[in-house]
């Protein structure tokens, strides 16, 4: 992806979006960055100066096409990378609706909906989408069943996705890292009731750095699934 090629990014306020939105940045590329609200919006065109922002809520993905028709998006979309999500952990006999709702809202329905919006400009420049997924994507273990729901979820609209789109050369990886040094890792370890240590994860650049490797590679070839485990 030599040049200036233009990225969608979700998540890019903390953690592995914004490992990845930094990186990208600082090569020169165009980032169109989504925020939930226009506070959030300022504060990440702040951050990361000269991109741009879409405002659109992933909790809400049904009106996610009226928030687009009020702003303009982008003509060139060379990558649209999903890396927002959201955790909330829970035995099956406790978890409520709206705790299943939300995280099938934003972790699976949400990444379908945008997709939807930018595959005209996907297919146009034969780009690439990137789901962040989860090892939860891959194994559910007991307290993490919508979350773990949500994120098999994902892997199955990603590989659905690869079979449809390969024909337009549009790529599609998952990435599944396992647990990661970022809020998210804060918010399970107080649900879990356990002492947070940073160093015992895998820091969100090196995650980065396997995004950015599956974004560079020749068009020849594709990573379809990228499985990314501590190493400590």
């Amino acid at each position: 992806m030599a040049g200036m090629a233009t990225h969608v990014i979700t998540g890019a306020g903390s953690g592995i979006g914004a490992a990845v939105a930094r990186r990208l940045h600082a090569r020169g590329d165009d980032l169109v960055l989504l925020a939930r609200d226009a506070g959030r919006a300022k504060e990440l065109a702040a951050g990361f100066p000269g991109s741009r922002t879409l405002v659109g809520d992933l909790a809400d993905p049904g009106r996610l096409s009226w928030a687009f028709s009020h702003q303009s998006l982008p003509d060139r979309v060379d990558s649209l990378l999903h890396v927002a999500g959201v955790i909330d952990l829970g035995r099956v006999g406790e978890l409520t609706p709206k705790a299943w709702i939300h995280q099938l809202n934003v972790n699976l329905v949400a990444p379908a909906e945008l997709t939807r919006h930018f595959l005209p400009q996907l297919r146009l420049a034969q780009g690439h989408v990137v789901f962040v997924n989860s090892g939860s994507g891959l194994h559910a273990y007991g307290d993490w069943s919508a979350y773990a729901a949500s994120k098999h979820g994902l892997k199955a609209l990603a590989d659905s996705l690869r079979h449809e789109e390969h024909a337009e050369g549009v790529r599609v990886t998952s990435v599944f890292p396992g647990r990661t040094a970022s809020p998210m890792q804060v918010k399970v370890h107080q649900q879990e009731g356990k002492e947070y240590d940073p160093s015992k994860w895998i820091d969100p650049e090196s995650v980065a750095t396997t995004i950015l490797m599956a974004l560079d590679l020749p068009k020849d070839a594709e990573v379809n699934d990228l499985t990314v485990r501590p190493g400590r």
